[in-house]
């Protein structure tokens, strides 16, 4: 028999890295696919390729270049799977051949087959026995297959059967609007497919913050997505013409071809588990502690088969730290309690941190600053009008609490914020750095002074100064007033803000200002419950800070990405109401 430090079951993600932790450190490492091909579903199934797919939807119907140049794009008429598929599958095998590359390197011992446990330390793979010190399994997850889903037609598939389509549907039904749906729906969307989403929830997206997942919705009918909550399918019915969904409503679809993102389940079926001493949580999925232990403490687990978050990035830590644990390596010993979600959708969506509802829930006192990257010179070049940036602090304190993108790059962008975050930084983080002028970031800033001087404002008026200020406009005289407002509403419309913020000095209570800045367009508005009184602040903010913010990096390199202030409202309910 085979006798190993570790063996680890499934080369994902979280197998592949959790392998590579301990080889790094000399251990005897062997790991065990089932599939031809390394990688897991993140390689092969879902991640990459949804991605991938997603990239070649927005080349082949010119979304990116929509409203540049004035050129209308649309779809090339004579799109076929070959040409849908090809950069995914190109992609798809050079990831192979680097995680194949990773194993060799480290010296892992790579063994194919099914694994099955003969008993807590004994991993049978065909005729071979393993006997491993630690054991790591790293499955991964399937796609639920719901009863009463005829998977047998050729034309109903789940989010792995996709891939293997033979032709592109004029229709396509997506059933459940979780991640996977809301992507491959706008995948399809993108690409002159009409596409009905179905899902019985209330909303798109439970862990997004509310304004955003509304903002996605109504992005996603724009694209000619036909978004159906609160609804159902209660019954499948294929035939030549193709298949028809009746719904609980009363209402039927009739489609060529049907979606099923029903979510995933660990992928355990066939290990043997029983053998080993483990059983299956309520939820189909494994139970761990903090360091990944099973109640089997030799045997740990990481990635999709423990369930929350199943993402790719967080697999790979988990299995890290599972490893660490189990070698007593000097090296990491938690995964980070902060991490970016991202939603490959067209537009993309990302956030990190606090949502205004889980503020709200939790009870903490909070502001919401908001840019739009229509009124940055980033969003302009690149077209993309519609994005937004939301950053939510802390009050009073400043710290920065969540950070909440859609639009182009917001993957990327929000790992600005995921940096300060992590250090427990505030606003003055974005402030006292210096970022490249055109890019997305750069509107991380341009929501800062106007969080700013709303809160001010606010407490200002709270106190009291508010009729100050009018004994003041009285004592400086009706007349020199007007002259005062007059001259700062021309350097307003000019967009000199500087100057027209020094003429309004003469106004501490900020009447003036309210004034100067009410009859433009592009407002921004602060409210602030200060003693259980509403207190709201409008002023204009479009030219204020044009070219005022900057940008920091993901993983210490700088990325030109630009977002702007169109809109900004920012609000701090009292006590997290």
């Amino acid at each position: 028999m085979d006798r190993y430090d570790l063996i680890v079951i499934g080369s994902g993600p979280a197998g592949e890295k959790g392998a590579a932790q301990a080889a790094y450190f000399g251990k005897r490492v062997a790991l065990v696919e089932r599939e031809p091909h390394v990688g897991g579903a993140g390689i092969n199934t879902g991640t990459v390729p949804s991605k991938t797919l997603r990239e070649t939807a927005l080349y082949f119907s010119g979304l990116r270049q929509r409203g540049l140049y004035g050129v209308d794009y649309s779809v090339k008429p004579d799109l076929t799977v070959h040409d849908f598929m090809y950069r995914e599958q190109e992609v798809v095998r050079s990831l192979r051949e680097v995680v194949s590359e990773n194993i060799a390197q480290h010296k892992i011992d790579l063994v194919r087959g099914q694994a099955v446990f003969d008993d807590p330390h004994t991993v049978r793979v065909g005729d071979r026995p393993l006997h491993g010190d630690v054991i790591l399994i790293a499955t991964g997850s399937v796609p639920t297959r719901p009863a009463g889903v005829p998977f047998n037609d050729r034309r109903v598939h789940d989010s792995d059967e996709i891939l293997t389509m033979t032709r592109l549907p004029r229709s396509l039904a997506v059933v459940g609007a979780g991640v996977v749906g809301c992507e491959y729906a706008t995948i399809f969307a993108a690409l002159g497919i009409r596409v009905t989403l179905v899902d019985g929830r209330e909303r798109l997206l439970s862990f997004l913050d509310g304004e955003v997942a509304e903002r996605l919705r109504t992005r996603m009918q724009s694209l000619g997505v036909d978004v159906r909550l609160r609804e159902s399918v209660i019954h499948y019915d294929a035939d030549a013409d193709g298949v028809r969904l009746d719904l609980k409503t009363g209402d039927a679809l009739k489609t060529d071809a049907v979606l099923i993102a029903a979510g995933r389940v660990a992928n355990v079926v066939g290990l043997g588990l029983e053998r080993a001493g483990i059983v299956v949580n309520e939820l189909g999925l494994l139970s761990v502690n903090d360091r990944y232990q099973t109640d089997v403490p030799h045997i740990y687990a990481a990635g999709d088969v423990v369930g929350f978050p199943a993402l790719a990035s967080t697999s790979m830590e988990q299995a890290r730290v599972a490893m660490v644990h189990a070698f007593d390596l000097k090296y990491k010993t938690a995964v980070a309690p902060i991490f970016p979600l991202a939603v490959y959708t067209i537009p993309e969506v990302a956030m990190v941190g606090e949502t205004e509802e889980s503020c709200r829930s939790k009870q903490i006192d909070y502001c919401v600053g908001r840019a739009a990257y229509r009124a940055n010179a980033r969003g302009q070049i690149t077209g993309d009008l519609d994005g937004d940036l939301k950053l939510v602090f802390r009050y009073p304190d400043k710290r920065l609490l969540g950070v909440h993108v859609i639009g182009e790059i917001a993957s990327e962008l929000v790992h600005v914020g995921l940096m300060v975050l992590q250090t427990s930084g505030t606003i003055d983080a974005f402030i006292n750095t210096v970022f490249m002028h055109v890019a997305y970031e750069r509107c991380a800033l341009r929501v800062q002074p106007l969080l700013r001087r709303g809160v001010a404002v606010a407490q200002r008026r709270a106190a009291g100064l508010e009729a100050h200020g009018r004994a003041e406009e009285e004592a400086v005289g009706p007349r020199r007033l007007e002259q005062i407002e007059r001259r700062a509403r021309k350097l307003h419309r000019e967009r000199r803000e500087a100057e027209c913020e020094q003429v309004l000095a003469v106004d501490p209570a900020c009447l003036l200002h309210d004034r100067v800045h009410a009859a433009r367009p592009h407002r921004a508005v602060a409210a602030v419950d200060v003693r259980d009184e509403r207190v709201h602040h409008e002023h204009d903010v479009g030219a204020r800070f044009r070219g005022e913010i900057g940008v920091a990096a993901e993983a210490g390199a700088a990325i030109d990405v630009v977002a702007a202030v169109d809109r900004i409202r920012i609000e701090e309910p009292g006590n997290g109401r």
